[in-house]
C-alpha cells in the first residue's frame, strides 16, 4: 500500500509539520506500507521529497536547495503522483493544511485522503466562527470579539469589550492559526491594541480574536473514529503551568520538554468530569462534521463548566505528542494508532487495507536504553532515549527496553505509556504513584478501549507496573547498556567507569575520554599548541565560583576588565566548565552581566528568563546545582549566514563559520562525517536550535560554493585528529568554528554522548554519507561497534 504524506506548507508551523511527517514515516512504514513524502514550500509549490529530508530540523535546512535535492511537481504531476498512491495523509498544520485548503484540492481531484473534509476543517479551524457555532449549539462559550485588519474601530471595540466584561486580562490571537503562534496575554486595552497591530503588521492573519483570559485548568483530548464511524474521545491530558508572569501555553512549552509545563494523562479530574469532557468532545466532532481523527483543546472552569477553545483537524505527531501519549494509555503503540487511523479511514472510503504484519523476531538481543538523570540536560536525554527506543523497536537484531534514571540515582523499567510522558519528573512521579493509580486507570482505559472496538492487531503494548533497580544492579543485569544520558554523571565518565568495573559494554567513549571531554578547560588544554596542524582553541579563564562569593561591585568591575584583557575580547562567552553542551552558555557584555551570571551559577538556578542579561531574548536553561567552576572564553565573531527567500546568503566578516561534526568509529578507525553549518537565531545556539525539530537551522552538508571539497576534506581530517587526541571512540560530536579559506578548525567542545533526538544533526550527517546511512542502521552500528 502506498500512503502519500503531505507536509510543509505556507504556515509558520511547517517545521512542526516535518516532525509529524517524520513520525508517520518512522512508524507507519512497514513491509506492507510504503510512504511517499510530498512537500509544499512556503509558496505551496509541491516537491516529492527524499525521505531523509524529513530528518531536518526545519524547512530552512533544505528549502534553498529543493531544486537540486527534490523532484519538483507541477500541479498536473502532483495530481498524477497522488493518484498513484492508495490514500493521502495530510500532515500539515496551520493555514492550507488545517483550514480546508489542501482538502479542497484533494476533493476537487477525487483523491482519497485521511482526515476531515474541507468544509469541516474550515468550520473547526477558525477560532471565531467555531466559538459562535458552539454558542448556537448550546455549548458553553466565553465572550469573543473579532477585529479586522483594515477596519479603524479596533480601539473602540477593545475598550467596550474590556469594560463590558470587566477584564483584567485577555487573550489576543489570530483567528486562524495553531501551536499558539501569535497568541498574546494582555492586561490593558493599550497592550491589546499594540499586540493586535503587531499581528496585523506581520500578516499572521487578517482577523484577530479577543477573549477573556480563561481561569481554570487546560486540557487536550484526542478523538479517533472507530470502525463503525463513531467518534471516541481517548483519555484527556491535563496541562498545568504557572500563569503568574502572563505566560501562555506557547510554541516552546508545547514542543520542548520543560518543567514550565506539567502534564497529567489521564487528568486529575474525577471520573464524571472526564466523561463529560469525552462526551462533549464526541458531540462536537459530529457537529463539526469531522472524520478519522482530531485534537480538541479546552478548559475546565472552576465552576465545572467545560469550554472547548481550539479544534485541530490534524493533531501534531511528534514522538511524545498528545496523540501517542493518550493512545499509549490504552495499549496502542505509535504504529498501532497510526495504522488504526489509516485502516478506519480506508474502511470509510472502501479502500482495501493490508493485513497486519508479523511481529519482530523473538530472539533479538535485549538492549536497555537508559535516559533521564538529574542533570540540566535531562529533558534532552529523555528525547534522545525515547527516540533511540522507538527507532530500535523496528530492528531485526535488537529489542530495546526503556529505563529511567531518576533524581535519586535509581533506575525504573518503564511500560510503553509512561515512557511517553513529557518530562523526566512526570515519569518519576508516575512511577511512584503507579500502584495507587492502577485501579482508577484500568477502569478509564477499559471503557475507552471497549468503545474503540479494537480488532486483532490494533493493540500491542500491555501495561505493567514500573520496576525499580539500584544503579549497580541495573548495570549488572545486561551485557550491554545504551547510555542516552547527557551532561553530569551520565557523560563525565562516572557511569562509564562503573560499567567497566562490572564488564558491561556500552555505547560511546570510555571513562577517561568522557571525563576529559566533559571538562571544557581540560579539553582545550589538551589541544593547545596545534596551530601548525590547523587546530586552534580559544584563550580561556577558569574561575572557581567560591572566589566570587563576596565580591563587591568594584571587584566585579575589576574582574570584568581582567577577563577582557586576558582573553583579548570586548564581549565574552561564559559557560559552566564541566557540564553538557547547551546549559548556561551566554554572551556577557558587561560587569553587571558577569555578576548576574556568577550569582545564578552559585545559587543553582535552573533558568534565566529573557532580559536577565543584556540583549537576551530567549529563555536560558541553566545547569542547576553541582557546578564548581565557570569558564570564560573569547567571543569568536563569525561570518553572517542567513536564508532569505529560499537562498543561502553569506556575508563575509572574519572568514570563520560555526559548524558541528559527528565523528563515528568504523572498522576501528575514526571517521568524520560531513559538517553541519549551524545558523543561530541569537549569538549562542539555544537548546531548541540544537535538539528540537521545528527550530534552528542546520545545513548538511555545507554547500560547495561555501566550502570547496578540498577544504572540507582538510577540515574532516583535522576533526579526526582531534577526536583521536581526545581518546574518543564509538562516536561523538565536536562543535567548532571552521575557517573557509584554509579548512583550519577552532574547537569549542567535544560531546562523547551526543544528542540522538529525532532531528539532531548527527542523523543528517549520516544521511549525507555515500551511501546514506538511515537512522535505524546508524543506531544499530553504534551498538554493534561496541558489542562485537
Amino acid at each position: 500500500m502506498k500512503v502519500a504524506i503531505l507536509c510543509g506548507g505556507p504556515s509558520l508551523e511547517r517545521g512542526v509539520s516535518l516532525n509529524s511527517a517524520r513520525s508517520l514515516m518512522d512508524h507507519l512504514t512497514a513491509d506492507d506500507i510504503q510512504i511517499v513524502p510530498i512537500y509544499f514550500d512556503a509558496k505551496k509549490a509541491a516537491f516529492e521529497l527524499p525521505p531523509h529530508q524529513l530528518y531536518s530540523n526545519t524547512p530552512s535546512d533544505f528549502d534553498f536547495k529543493l531544486a537540486q535535492t527534490a523532484k519538483p511537481l507541477s500541479q498536473t504531476a502532483l495530481i498524477k503522483r497522488l493518484k498513484q498512491c492508495d490514500i493521502v495523509f495530510p500532515a500539515m498544520h496551520g493555514a492550507f493544511g488545517e483550514d480546508g485548503g489542501v482538502q479542497r484540492f484533494l476533493e476537487k481531484h477525487q483523491i482519497p485522503f485521511i482526515g476531515s473534509s474541507s468544509t469541516a476543517c474550515k468550520k473547526a479551524f477558525d477560532k471565531y466562527s467555531s466559538n459562535r457555532l458552539l454558542e448556537e449549539q448550546g455549548f458553553f462559550t466565553l465572550p469573543t470579539e473579532v477585529l479586522k485588519i483594515y477596519h479603524t474601530d479596533h480601539k473602540q471595540i477593545l475598550e467596550r469589550f474590556f469594560a463590558e466584561h470587566k477584564l483584567e486580562r485577555a487573550i489576543i490571537k489570530p483567528a486562524q492559526g495553531g501551536s499558539s503562534i501569535g497568541v498574546h496575554s494582555v492586561t490593558t486595552v493599550q497592550e491589546a491594541l499594540e499586540k493586535t497591530e503587531l499581528l496585523f503588521s506581520k500578516r499572521l492573519d487578517t482577523r484577530v480574536v479577543v477573549q477573556p483570559f480563561c481561569t481554570g485548568v487546560e486540557f487536550t483530548v484526542i478523538l479517533l473514529q472507530n470502525r463503525f464511524g463513531m467518534p471516541v474521545a481517548i483519555l484527556p491530558t491535563e496541562t498545568v503551568q504557572d500563569y503568574s508572569r502572563n505566560q501562555i501555553f506557547d510554541y516552546r512549552r508545547k514542543y520542548l520538554p520543560t518543567n514550565q509545563v506539567r502534564y497529567h494523562c489521564p487528568p486529575r479530574f474525577d471520573a464524571e468530569t472526564i466523561e463529560r469532557i469525552q462526551v462533549q468532545a464526541e458531540q462536537l466532532f459530529s457537529v463539526l462534521g469531522m472524520s478519522d481523527c482530531a485534537r480538541f483543546d479546552g478548559w475546565l472552569l472552576p465552576d465545572g463548566d467545560i469550554w472547548f477553545a481550539d479544534f485541530n483537524p490534524i493533531s501534531g505527531m511528534e514522538q511524545n505528542s498528545f496523540l501517542f501519549q493518550q493512545a499509549s494509555r490504552i495499549g496502542m503503540s505509535h504504529a498501532n494508532v497510526l495504522r488504526y487511523i489509516v485502516k478506519n479511514s480506508c474502511r470509510r472510503q472502501s479502500i482495501p487495507f493490508p493485513t497486519e504484519i508479523s511481529p519482530p523476531s523473538s530472539d533479538r538481543m535485549a538492549i536497555p536504553i537508559l535516559f533521564g538523570g538529574a542533570t540540566s540536560e535531562r529533558q534532552v536525554s529523555l528525547m534522545s532515549g525515547t527516540n533511540v527506543w522507538l527507532k530500535l523497536r523496528k530492528s531485526p537484531q535488537y529489542a530495546p527496553e526503556p529505563y529511567l534514571l531518576d533524581s535519586n540515582g535509581e533506575v525504573w523499567r518503564l511500560p510503553y505509556a509512561l515512557t511517553l510522558n513529557h518530562t523526566v519528573e512526570e515519569i518519576e512521579e508516575s512511577c511512584c504513584s503507579a500502584e495507587n493509580d492502577e485501579a482508577r486507570l484500568n477502569f478509564l482505559e477499559q471503557k475507552v478501549a471497549l468503545r474503540l472496538a479494537f480488532e486483532n492487531g490494533d493493540v500491542s503494548e500491555p501495561m505493567f507496573l514500573p520496576q525499580k533497580f539500584s544503579l549497580d544492579d541495573f548495570f549488572r543485569k545486561y551485557p550491554f547498556v545504551f547510555l542516552a544520558l547527557h551532561g553530569g554523571d551520565g557523560e563525565n565518565g562516572i557511569f562509564q567507569a562503573m560499567l567497566e568495573q562490572v564488564d558491561t559494554k556500552y555505547n560511546g567513549s570510555e571513562s577517561a575520554a568522557s571525563a576529559l571531554c566533559m571538562d571544557k578547560y581540560r579539553t582545550a588544554q589538551m589541544l593547545v599548541g596545534r596551530e601548525d596542524e590547523g587546530i586552534f582553541v580559544s584563550p580561556q579563564y577558569s574561575l572557581a565560583l567560591a572566589e566570587s562569593e563576596h565580591h563587591s561591585a568594584a571587584d566585579f568591575a575589576k574582574l570584568w576588565q581582567q577577563l577582557r584583557t586576558n582573553l583579548g575580547s570586548k564581549h565574552i562567552i561564559a559557560k559552566p566548565q564541566s557540564d553538557g553542551c547547551s546549559s548556561g552558555v551566554i554572551l556577557l557584555t558587561s560587569a553587571n552581566d558577569l555578576k548576574t551570571y556568577l550569582t545564578l551559577l552559585r545559587s543553582g538556578a535552573t533558568q534565566a528568563y529573557p532580559g536577565t542579561f543584556e540583549g537576551q531574548t530567549a529563555l536560558l536553561e541553566m545547569p542547576g546545582s553541582g557546578i564548581t567552576h565557570a569558564l570564560f572564553e573569547k567571543y569568536i565573531e563569525t561570518d553572517r549566514l542567513t536564508i532569505i527567500h529560499n537562498q543561502l546568503k553569506h556575508k563575509a566578516k572574519t572568514g570563520w563559520i560555526e559548524v558541528t561534526v559527528g565523528v563515528v568509529e568504523k572498522n576501528g578507525e575514526l571517521h568524520a562525517l560531513s559538517p553541519s553549518i549551524t545558523v543561530a537565531e541569537n549569538t549562542v545556539l539555544s537548546v531548541e536550535e540544537k535538539f528540537q525539530g521545528g527550530t534552528g537551522v542546520n545545513i548538511t552538508p555545507p554547500p560547495e560554493f561555501l566550502i570547496p571539497a578540498s577544504r572540507l576534506a582538510q577540515a574532516k581530517a583535522r576533526f579526526e585528529k582531534v577526536a583521536t587526541m581526545l581518546g574518543i571512540c564509538g562516536y561523538a560530536r565536536i562543535d567548532a568554528f571552521l575557517e573557509l579559506a584554509t579548512g583550519n578548525i577552532h574547537i569549542i567542545e567535544a560531546n562523547t554522548l551526543p544528542a540522538l533526538t529525532p532531528s539532531t544533526v548527527i542523523f543528517h550527517q549520516a544521511l549525507a554519507e555515500k551511501p546514506p546511512c538511515l537512522p535505524l542502521p546508524f543506531l544499530e552500528m553504534l551498538i554493534t561497534n561496541k558489542n562485537s
